[in-house]
């Protein structure tokens, strides 16, 4: 019994000393060293592996955050299916480098109206104007005004241009601010006034070819606190205080007096913030709140709205296009007052609800509009965007100016 175990406990080393690494106390100082290397190489690896999955893990982990925060703000927005380049048949006089922003989408919200009469409150260079008429040979009475005279003068060339194919058009424009939109018309015919136009239009986009004295009064005249105080409730801009003090620092080397001024100042002030896009973006929003300023549209704005909708005749629309977020919020909001929801039947969609019985045109019946997602019902109207009609990408990338457009339909019953 003796020699069996003595036989196992011979044997059963042998096979576990081949399979196992030998002892340290039996290893040389350098294959100790080495092994103690390889050991703390794999757990240095160990760890590093480690590090790297935690990191794929939190890009992707920001990555689903991103999508969700775009998928959301996608919901909110309804991206127009309107092909860029589509109303290229139109005909456009002098208008040099100015593109009408969401021209396509203008012109499919007035397509199903008999148009008589087409009221523009912000004729800029008559781009919007120029294709309404032309797709409308119906119309009698056009009526066109805005506040700059450079604007007004390249507009009424244009217009004049189309008038030679409409004889029985009479078209007028004007130089004045659209919050005298009803006095206007009791001048140009009190019948237009009494039974109410057709269409209106407000494109409150500054005109890429507009510029005016008291935005440069404001840059190099006004208070450095009011200069602020314009940039950071206007503008929303998160940097006022950098842009305000550089601006007053321009003053002392003589001030701004061109656009072409304060882009250099604003990119460089924004220098290394976001790349290019962060310094475009940036300059949109001090461009954006001067204009406010000058025009001291937000205290106007919502009286304005509710003139246009006032002088509107009974199934006539009014749509309007903002860039700046106050502006589409005040606009969301008026709409909303306007139409006096009935709060039991608000919010309704066209495919859970059916068409609603929208105007046509003379010759049309049932023809369904495809640019309309969802409406709002009211007492007084229907708002025809209960989410805001956006650019398509295909515009956004070929038009700059259109990135932050917002199209807003209300009809008036």
């Amino acid at each position: 019994m003796a020699k069996q175990m003595m036989r196992c406990l011979i044997s059963i080393p042998r096979i576990s000393r081949a399979l196992s690494p030998p002892p340290a106390a039996y290893l040389t100082l350098r294959a100790q060293r080495s092994l103690a290397t390889d050991t703390a190489d794999t757990f240095s690896d160990g760890r590093m592996m480690q590090k790297k999955k935690k990191q794929q893990k939190s890009e992707e982990k920001k990555k689903a955050e991103l999508l969700a925060v775009k998928r959301k703000k996608e919901k909110r927005r309804t991206r127009s299916e309107k092909e860029f380049g589509s109303t290229i048949s139109f005909e456009f006089h002098s208008n040099e480098n100015h593109i009408p922003v969401m021209l396509g989408e203008v012109v499919d919200v007035f397509s199903s109206v008999y148009l008589r009469s087409f009221v523009d409150c912000t004729l800029g260079a008559a781009g919007h104007s120029s294709a309404i008429i032309q797709a409308h040979p119906e119309l009698e009475n056009y009526v066109g005004m805005d506040v700059d005279p450079v604007a007004h003068a390249k507009a009424r060339a244009c217009i004049d241009a189309l008038l030679h194919s409409h004889s029985h058009l009479k078209a007028q424009t004007f130089i004045r601010n659209f919050k005298h939109i009803k006095s206007l018309l009791a001048d140009v015919d009190p019948r237009l006034l009494h039974s109410g136009v057709d269409a209106i239009l407000m494109d409150l986009g500054m005109s890429s070819m507009q510029a005016t004295l008291k935005a440069e009064d404001i840059l190099n005249c006004w208070p450095d606190a009011e200069v602020g105080r314009v940039l950071r409730e206007y503008g929303e801009e998160s940097n006022w205080r950098l842009l305000q003090n550089k601006i007053v620092q321009a003053r002392v080397h003589g001030g701004l007096h061109s656009t072409g001024d304060l882009v250099d100042l604003v990119r460089s002030a924004t220098h290394g913030r976001g790349g290019r896009q962060g310094w475009i973006k940036t300059a949109t929003r001090v461009f954006q709140a001067l204009r406010i300023a000058v025009n001291d549209e937000l205290n106007t704005l919502e009286k304005s709205l509710n003139a246009c909708f006032e002088s509107l005749a009974p199934g006539g629309r009014l749509a309007v296009i903002s860039f700046h977020s106050l502006e589409d919020r005040i606009v969301k909001q008026t709409f909303l007052s306007m139409i006096e929801i009935d709060r039991g039947d608000g919010d309704v969609d066209v495919e859970e609800r059916g068409e609603r019985d929208i105007r046509k045109t003379k010759d049309e019946n049932n023809a369904k509009e495809t640019w309309i997602r969802s409406m709002v019902h009211g007492r007084n109207g229907t708002i025809l965007t209960k989410r805001p009609i956006t650019p398509s990408e295909e515009e956004e990338k070929l038009n700059v100016r259109s990135r932050s457009a917002k199209l807003r339909v209300i009809e008036k019953v």
